[in-house]
C-alpha cells in the first residue's frame, strides 16, 4: 500500500478464520475473486458472505449463471441460515442470467447492469459463475469484453463484490478462463490438500493477493460444516505477512 492509498473499511465475510487473515475481511468496494475447483465450497462462500450482510440489514444481490433459484435457496437452507427471511426482508435478492438467452444476457452485462445494481442498493454483490460468461460469447475478445462489462458493472454499483470462477484442473492455482484474475482487486483460492500418497485429505484456502492491505498469504487448512465454511486461523500473523 502506497503512502497516498487511505486504507478502505473492512466488509467482513462472516467466514470464521478468512476475516483473520484479511485484517477485518475484503476491502469495501473491492472485486474479489474465489477460484477453485469443483466441491471446494465457492458458492457456500458466496452465500455466506452474502447473508452475514444481511443479518446487518444490509442489501445483497446473487448473480447465479449456474444454479436456478430454487435450488440456490435449498442449498442456503441447508446450512441453516435464515435466507427465506432475508428474501422476505428484501436484504437478498437472487437473480437467474440464464446463459441460454444470450443476446439478452450480454446486453444487460454490458449495458444496463451498473445501473441496476445500483438503484437495488446493494451494498454486497455475487456473480456465480463468471466461468459461465464463456457460454455466452463466441469469440476470445467477445469473452474479454464482457468479463470486464460485469467487473465494471460491479464497481459501479459501489458494492463489495465476489466472482467464483472454476480452477483449471491441470493448474489449480489460475482460473480456467486465465483472465478473471487480472479483472480482480482480490483472489482467493479454494483447493484440496494431498497426502504424501497423491490422495486429497482436506481443503485449504490460500489468498493469492488482495490489493491495498496487508493480507496473511499462508495456506490455511479449512471445512465446509452444517453452519457453512470454517477455517483454520491458527498460527495466522497479520503483522507477518
Amino acid at each position: 500500500m502506497s503512502e497516498s492509498e487511505t486504507p478502505r473499511a473492512k466488509v467482513p465475510t462472516g467466514v470464521s478464520g478468512l476475516d483473520e487473515m484479511l485484517g477485518g475481511g475484503f476491502p469495501a468496494g473491492h472485486v474479489v475473486l474465489v477460484s477453485g475447483l469443483p466441491g471446494t465450497g465457492k458458492t457456500c462462500l458466496g452465500l455466506q458472505f452474502l447473508l452475514t450482510g444481511a443479518a446487518k440489514g444490509e442489501k445483497g444481490v446473487f448473480l447465479s449463471l449456474e444454479e436456478d433459484v430454487p435450488q440456490l435457496l435449498e442449498t442456503a437452507r441447508q446450512f441453516r441460515w435464515p435466507v427465506d427471511a432475508a428474501v422476505k426482508a428484501g436484504t437478498l435478492k437472487v437473480i437467474r442470467l440464464d446463459p441460454k438467452e444470450t443476446r439478452q444476457s450480454l446486453h444487460r452485462i454490458q449495458g444496463e447492469l451498473g445501473k441496476e445494481l445500483a438503484a437495488m442498493g446493494a451494498n454486497r454483490i455475487v456473480v456465480d459463475s463468471v466461468s459461465l460468461l464463456n457460454m455466452l460469447s463466441d469469440d476470445e475478445q467477445s469473452r474479454r469484453a464482457t468479463l470486464f462489462a460485469l467487473a465494471g458493472a460491479c464497481r459501479e454499483s459501489g458494492a463489495t463484490s465476489l466472482l467464483t470462477a472454476e480452477a483449471d484442473p491441470q493448474h489449480p492455482e489460475v482460473t480456467r478462463d486465465g483472465l478473471s484474475e487480472y479483472v480482480s482487486d482480490g483472489v482467493v483460492l479454494l483447493g484440496y490438500r494431498t497426502g504424501s500418497d497423491g490422495h486429497r485429505v482436506g481443503l485449504s484456502l490460500r489468498v493469492l493477493k488482495m490489493r491495498r492491505t496487508p493480507h496473511v498469504r499462508t495456506v490455511q487448512p479449512y471445512a465446509i460444516t452444517a453452519n457453512g465454511i470454517v477455517v483454520d486461523s491458527k498460527a495466522v500473523d497479520l503483522g507477518g505477512s
